[in-house]
């Protein structure tokens, strides 16, 4: 395997050494500042590769040979702490003053603490009853920002051929906003029943959950023609793991420690471009 050493900051000459021989590897690629190829890596060494990044803030990942993002077809995305950098609804219940309530239930269920997400995301959504949905528009105009290197990795990703999927426990209001506004392919999130301009606590239809985000990504597929294997899933909480499972490549962004233990890759550094970087 090649490993592919990335950093927000220049990789300094000293690292180069340990590192080649933390992986015992037969050559080394410096890329430019920021970023390292060592070719036959031994991916056996990973513990020790782990903790040495770790320790000294650089994001790691052991690539086949001669992979390249052309290989794939979707790239499928999760939304809150993923794609943008806040919890949607934590903000929303700010609105209400009940931020530290239900954030901490949010909180809970991206553990993977609580196991039923449609439970969770209930308990939330009721507690936002009677909620004016202007409070909506501000989340998205005042508070709502894109991931560092959000639209260079997705500008990426299209120039090599892939389709992007946004599919999401939160909400329409923010995913379709977003699809317009970064050209996404497909998006699949939950509805907020409103009437008279309210929110009334409820959700209309099926709760995305993992199983249902986990279809979504499988579904994705079959109308494009390709494999799930051909996808590269990113998420950051549990709901996260069934698809990232289904894929071909799974990528835990600044995620809990239960998914960055499942996935592929990790990135607790750098940007969401640091995916086109891996190959």
């Amino acid at each position: 395997m090649n490993l592919v050493i990335q950093s927000l900051t220049p990789i300094a000459g000293p690292h180069l050494r340990p590192l080649a021989a933390l992986a015992r590897s037969r050559d080394t690629q410096q890329v430019d500042d920021t970023l390292v190829r060592l070719l036959d890596a031994d991916s056996l060494q990973r513990p020790d590769i782990d903790a040495y990044c770790g320790t000294h803030a650089l994001d790691y990942a052991y690539i086949a040979p001669g992979a390249k993002l052309a290989d794939f077809g979707l790239v499928a995305m999760d939304m809150d702490s993923t794609l943008i950098t806040i919890e949607c609804i934590d903000e929303i219940a700010d609105f209400c003053g009940l931020k530290a309530e239900v954030a901490a239930i949010t909180e809970a269920s991206m553990r993977g603490e609580i196991k039923d997400f449609r439970e969770s995301l209930t308990r939330r959504v009721v507690l936002l009853k009677g909620l004016d949905t202007s409070a909506l528009e501000r989340v998205y105009e005042e508070r709502l920002q894109l991931s560092p290197g959000a639209e260079k990795m997705l500008a990426g990703a299209r120039a090599a051929g892939l389709k992007t999927l946004l599919v999401s426990g939160g909400f329409t209001f923010f995913t379709e906003r977003l699809k317009a506004r970064l050209g996404l392919d497909f998006t699949h999130a939950n509805t907020l029943e409103i009437v008279d301009g309210k929110l009334t606590g409820k959700v209309l239809g099926e709760i995305v959950d993992a199983d249902v985000k986990a279809r979504t990504l499988r579904e994705t597929c079959a109308t494009l023609g390709i494999e799930p294997t051909r996808a590269i899933a990113m998420g950051d909480g549990s709901n996260d793991l069934k698809m990232m499972a289904e894929a071909g490549l799974s990528v835990a962004f600044r995620a809990k420690p239960v998914v960055q233990q499942a996935a592929s890759v990790a990135f607790n550094f750098v940007g969401l471009n640091g995916l086109l970087s891996l190959f």
